[in-house]
């Protein structure tokens, strides 16, 4: 049985921003091949973002942070962003500080 895809208002907003029409595109594709097996295809957060899975697309640069509720059948998408590793932008230290807010 697939899973049923959600996304946030701030994940939405986010896609929504992305300016290459063609990424934007990649990213939907993505995220909506995530309904077959969403577990297989991201990889599992660490640390403050624990539960969370972490999923590439469009060319490995964007990232899609999503929850999985098995019972339900439902995958939760939070944010989606560019990895930046050190940059205040970054998606991962976005969603750190979202959580620590208890905003996610």
């Amino acid at each position: 049985m697939a899973y049923q895809v959600d996304i946030t208002p701030a994940a939405l907003e986010a896609l929504e921003a992305v300016a290459d029409r063609r990424t934007r595109r990649a990213i939907v594709r993505r995220i909506d091949a995530m309904g077959e097996e969403p577990k297989k295809l991201g990889k599992p957060l660490r640390g403050w973002l624990i539960g969370f899975l972490s999923l590439r697309t469009a060319g490995q640069r964007y990232r899609v942070i999503y929850k999985v509720d098995d019972e339900k059948k439902r995958i939760l998408v939070y944010l989606v962003g560019i990895r930046k590793e050190g940059n205040r932008r970054d998606v991962y230290a976005l969603a750190e500080r979202l959580v620590k807010r208890g905003l996610i």
